[in-house]
């Protein structure tokens, strides 16, 4: 009887961990979506501005400039950005490579699995609904104080304050209606909402620019050299400022998330990815220098810092301009959150994770509706008891597991051989009428490039001959597996290396022994790590645009993101955790027996809208050509042994005559 017990409990856990652990399929299908593909180039790249371009500018930066790096917030703006940078590669490079709402989520679970999909799912939705609500919070409270906080005033007044800790000073119902009236307008269409979103962005982009000659017309360079100088606070002062400045770049996944929306999203990602990061990184850098430039630092204000300084220089009327910039920005912002949250929400639905009727799609508007309306209510309920300041701590953490996950399925899926249909997505080994020839034509000089991506194909996660002398460490593995192993174990020596440097960070630099060994350990096996995966084959067939220096920039991307959540609160992570079990609770007793995954339709063809499945039955495989109908003695007819009369090309004689077979 333990042997059975034995025997039962092992089939249990190794079905439950191949539910876990199956990967998404993707057919021929890849393009097909019920959503509007009718964004350009340039929605994407205003889309991504505007989400980032808000109330970090306008908010965050008076509090790091003044409290945390003085006028060294221009080398935190700018390393902020650079981290960002390198996991915007690897979402440009996925965007193209798999063109489905979901963003990090999807890409997630082609490479890595269902549950760290679901994982990483259930963090974006409580990503872009904290985004969403902090923003609203942050509208709400900058128009109270052009009015001089009469809003908050008589809030208070008429329904008093709240004492919680996690809860607001009193309910904000204006930014609970901001958060309703913003979802209502992105249930227009999705056309409709990025030309009001590029209006707006416009608009403060040219607020921008105006604060940027302005600050540099009255600039003193005396603001940059009294007092304590450049940098007050130290370098320390600008690695902390970066990692506030950190969460002003967050917003740059909203590009990804619009793939399924894009015309071609094998251009749009990538040139609207690095156009939006490289044009936000700048604006900030020349603000904040104009705003340190234009007054010191330790007059700067933390609540409305570009509006005052304008003031404190005589400027009154900028004040007006740049608080109109400001609503412009938080409301570009905030639709950047309520456009990415249906969405993710409707990927992780159309695969089964959750709840059947949030994968549905209106089909006038080709928007996810139900979604749409369960986000906007939730990010308003938010908005409306929660505090702000505690709401942008928590969302730090979901988005930087994202980024970190996403930098190693880059990896992975860089050094993995793809599936067959993996093969038909790439237009790998997909023929067409002028390969069809005869052996003693001459090769055409598209048939010779075709050679190179099988060859490609062929030799994808093995090692090179260069490093046989690692076979016997990963020479037994699956090709891409060894690959996998290593970007595992390099992602748990980098978070163990963090903790070291944050917590014996004074003992390193009194030299105590065993913290330097440590470290040069940790850092060995790091670069052992990199050399493993730098020793196997790449797989780059198909794609339009790769992120450089694979395995090193997303390996730099992981440990960047790994150090910024270890300078997290541990109240934080508890907060985190109490998050994840919820979501645990969803997977394991609803989304991993709905799976789309188990069953061998496409997801995404269950979702098809009645016009486009009148194109063939839903759920059916597409085909070339018309499907003869058979009758039932023709069915069990064995088919021929010699191919028709008709047909007399070489390329369609059988493999192997009949002869042969005799033979």
């Amino acid at each position: 009887m333990p042997s059975s017990r034995r025997m039962i409990l092992g089939h249990v856990v190794t079905d439950l961990s191949s539910k876990m652990n199956r990967t998404k399929k993707l057919g021929a299908d890849v393009m097909e979506t019920p959503l509007n593909r009718c964004l350009n180039t340039f929605d994407i790249t205003l889309l991504g501005v505007g989400h980032m371009v808000g109330a970090g500018i306008y908010v965050l930066t008076g509090t790091v400039a003044k409290d945390i790096a003085g006028p060294g917030i221009v080398l935190s703006f700018l390393l902020a950005g650079m981290t960002s940078l390198l996991a915007a590669l690897c979402y440009a490079e996925f965007g193209t490579r798999v063109p489905k709402a979901g963003s990090a989520y999807v890409y997630t679970y082609i490479s890595i699995g269902e549950f760290w999909a679901f994982v990483i799912g259930w963090n974006i939705i409580l990503e872009h609904m904290i985004g969403a609500a902090s923003v609203a919070r942050a509208w709400s409270g900058y128009v109270d104080s052009l009015v001089g906080f009469a809003i908050s005033n008589a809030t208070v007044s008429t329904v008093g304050e709240m004492h919680e800790q996690l809860l607001g000073r009193y309910p904000d119902f204006l930014a609970f209606a901001v958060c309703l009236v913003y979802s209502c307008l992105l249930g227009i269409g999705v056309k409709g909402s990025a030309v009001f979103n590029s209006l707006f962005t416009l608009i403060n982009l040219s607020v921008m620019m105006l604060v940027i000659c302005g600050g540099f017309y009255y600039a003193n360079i005396k603001n940059w050299t009294t007092g304590k100088g450049f940098l007050p606070f130290g370098f320390s002062g600008v690695i902390a400022g970066a990692a506030t400045c950190f969460y002003a770049f967050v917003g740059f996944d909203s590009i990804a998330t619009s793939s399924e929306e894009a015309r071609n999203p094998v251009v749009s990602i990538p040139v609207a990815t690095i156009i939006s990061m490289a044009a936000v990184t700048i604006g900030y850098i020349l603000v904040s220098a104009a705003l340190t430039l234009m007054v010191p630092y330790w007059t700067i204000s933390t609540s409305a810092a570009l509006p005052e300084a304008f003031s404190n220089i005589g400027l009154n009327w900028a004040k007006y301009v740049v608080s109109i910039g400001a609503l412009c920005g938080m409301t570009t912002t905030l639709f950047g959150s309520l456009f990415s949250l249906p969405r993710c929400m409707y990927a992780m639905a159309s695969d089964g994770l959750l709840f059947s009727f949030l994968g549905s799609i209106n089909q006038k508007t080709q928007v996810p509706l139900i979604n749409l309306a369960v986000s906007g209510i939730s990010s308003a309920v938010i908005a409306l008891v929660f505090d702000l300041e505690k709401l942008v701590e928590f969302m730090s953490i979901g988005t930087l597991l994202a980024y970190t996950i996403v930098s190693a399925s880059v990896i992975i899926l860089r050094y993995r051989p793809p599936a067959t249909e993996g093969t038909a997505i790439l237009g790998v080994g997909a023929t067409t009428d002028d390969s069809s020839q005869s052996g003693t034509e001459l090769p055409s000089p598209q048939s010779d490039v075709t050679i190179v991506p099988l060859l490609m194909l062929s030799t994808a996660g093995r090692l090179k001959p260069s490093f046989r002398w690692l076979s016997p460490l990963v020479g037994n593995c699956e090709p891409g597996g060894a690959v996998s192993g290593a970007v595992f174990v390099f992602t748990c020596f980098s978070a163990a290396l963090c903790i070291q440097l944050q917590f014996s960070s004074y003992e390193m630099r009194a030299g105590v022994w065993w913290t330097v060994l440590l470290a040069s350990f940790f850092v060995i096996c790091l670069a052992g790590c990199l050399l493993v995966i730098m020793a196997h084959h790449q797989n780059t067939v198909g794609l339009q645009f790769k992120v450089p220096l694979v395995p090193l920039i997303p390996a730099l991307s992981i440990f960047c993101n790994v150090e910024l959540m270890v300078h997290l609160k541990a109240l934080t992570w508890v907060r985190f955790i109490v998050w994840m079990a919820l979501g645990l609770l969803v997977y394991f007793l609803y989304g991993i027996h709905h799976s789309k995954e188990s069953d061998p339709v496409s997801s995404y063809s269950i979702l098809m809208t009645s016009s486009e499945a009148g194109k063939g039955k839903w759920g059916s495989m597409h085909s070339t050509g018309p499907v003869p109908i058979l009758s039932p003695s023709e069915e069990k007819a064995p088919p021929p042994t010699k191919p028709p009369k008709d047909i007399s090309t070489d390329d369609k004689r059988p493999i192997v005559d009949e002869e042969e077979v005799v033979q």
